[in-house]
């Protein structure tokens, strides 16, 4: 057998951030018993396990990069804002998300439909997404001008541009390109500005005037005919939809948080082509305008079930919920082996690499059961591509995956062509190992574990290397 060769995995070119720590628990002991370790909660949705609290997000990718973004490749980092417009406006210097007002209408008829499911009749729909949508005066912080979600305080436009928006417009036919921005005055003396809550004023929020009796009215009709689905992947806006049992919620008219958007409108103005000369030429003029958001979709990260056990069973620093009730390590280790029949194998797999510094992640775009990355995959391509199997002692045993030499052949060529290496890892357990014993995390002390990399061998290269000697 030829010795292995082993190459040093490949640094990414381009890194743009900084690596924190390998876990998201605290490196010394003393920090572990202190303010700053926290366990992070997640819930089983559709038989996956799911983070939703920001805090946690950033705490369990940010430190090991565990999971990934639901609606994203690997860190949730999910944008509704168009790159398109956020290049052409970025002179404009506004942190909101900018959107085409044909992906706003999008956001507009789901929200209408979503309500229509609540039961409520068309009317009304039409009239709350009338007031909800219409435009709103644009938020700015105190000392840069920049924009800030649900920031509290906010300049005033004047009275005759309320009507047309937000008048941040660009005039197709100027050659300069420069925005007009709003009340300039209001933002060299921003302390003079007026502040104000954009939520339950009602100057600023048209579903004010609806809080007291007809929108109570209306949610409550609606509330007998909802309940909230939690198995929901994509959750907006309260993230129900109408069933017929019984959790009443709000989609639009809630007044917890609202999430501002910029909408590139057109608009058709009349100019005189030059001095004295009565023919009006029609020209399109864009603008952004600030609106509510009334479909909101929440991104989340999403565990895998290694990663979700091995924070629970190894590390302590996640707590799994299911129906609002926390699940025991013996509990998670039962249900995840159901939900996924290898758990156990590809578990053990994962713990091995983990605790040796590797951030294993899921291979099933080359065919394998796992990816290794040094540090993380912002750092460095993956190295290997590991195929994990259970067996005895004489290395016999039913095989996850029936290789022929074909097949073989095949995902060792795949795998080379993106530059990694095809390994092996043979998970060896006792003889005598009962599958009472493989019921709990606690067989995992009794496994071993032999890792094979496998080469393809060319009969050229070789007979070069024979002649050399």
């Amino acid at each position: 057998m030829a010795d292995a060769t082993f190459h040093p995995p490949r640094r990414k070119r381009r890194v743009f951030e900084s690596y924190e720590s390998p876990f998201p628990i605290p490196s010394s002991q003393e920090d572990l018993f202190g303010k700053d370790f926290k366990i992070c909660q997640a819930e089983i949705i559709n038989n996956n396990v799911i983070v939703r609290n920001p805090e946690d997000i950033e705490q369990l990718y940010g430190k090991g990069y565990f999971g990934k973004g639901i609606l994203s490749r690997s860190r949730p980092a999910y944008s509704i804002s168009d790159p398109l417009l956020d290049s052409k406006w970025q002179h404009v210097r506004i942190n909101m998300p900018i959107l085409t007002a044909r992906k706003y209408h999008h956001r507009v008829e789901w929200a209408k439909g979503l309500m229509q499911e609540q039961g409520l009749d068309d009317c009304s729909v039409n009239r709350i997404l009338e007031n909800y949508t219409e435009p709103l005066d644009l938020p700015y912080t105190k000392e840069e001008g920049e924009v800030e979600q649900n920031s509290d305080s906010h300049c005033r436009l004047a009275p005759e541009n309320v009507e047309e928006g937000v008048k941040l417009a660009v005039d197709s036919t100027i050659t300069n390109g420069n925005a007009v921005a709003p009340n300039a005055e209001c933002l060299n003396k921003s302390v003079d500005c007026k502040k104000a809550h954009l939520e339950g004023d009602p100057v600023y929020d048209p579903l004010a005037k609806y809080g007291s009796s007809e929108l109570d009215i209306a949610h409550s009709k609606a509330a007998a005919k909802v309940c909230c689905q939690k198995s929901d992947e994509l959750i907006v806006s309260g993230g129900c939809k109408a069933e017929d049992s019984a959790k009443p919620i709000s989609v639009v008219w809630t007044k917890e948080y609202h999430e501002y958007v910029l909408v590139q409108e057109e608009e058709s103005v009349l100019r005189h082509e030059e001095e004295g000369n009565k023919k009006l030429d029609l020209i399109k003029r864009e603008k952004l305008v600030c609106r509510r958001n009334p479909f909101r979709i929440f991104e989340y990260l999403q565990l895998s079930l290694e990663e979700a056990f091995f924070l629970v069973y190894a590390l302590g620093c996640l707590s799994i919920y299911y129906n609002e009730e926390p699940l025991s390590i013996l509990k998670l280790w039962e249900v995840f082996s159901e939900v996924q029949p290898s758990f156990r194998t590809t578990y053990a797999t994962y713990h091995y690499f983990r605790s040796k510094g590797w951030v294993p992640k899921v291979g099933l775009k080359y065919g394998t059961d796992l990816l290794l990355y040094r540090k993380g995959p912002p750092f460095y391509h993956a190295s290997y591509s590991v195929i994990a199997e259970l067996v005895n002692d004489d290395f016999d045993g039913s095989p996850r995956r029936p290789f022929s030499w074909k097949s073989l052949s095949g995902l060792n060529r795949t795998t080379m062509n993106v530059s990694k290496e095809l390994m092996f890892c043979y998970l060896i357990k006792p003889s005598d190992m009962t599958e009472k014993e493989m019921s709990s995390p606690e067989c995992l002390k009794r496994i071993k574990v032999q890792e094979l990399i496998v080469s393809r061998w060319v009969s050229s290269r070789e007979r070069s290397e024979q002649d050399e000697l």
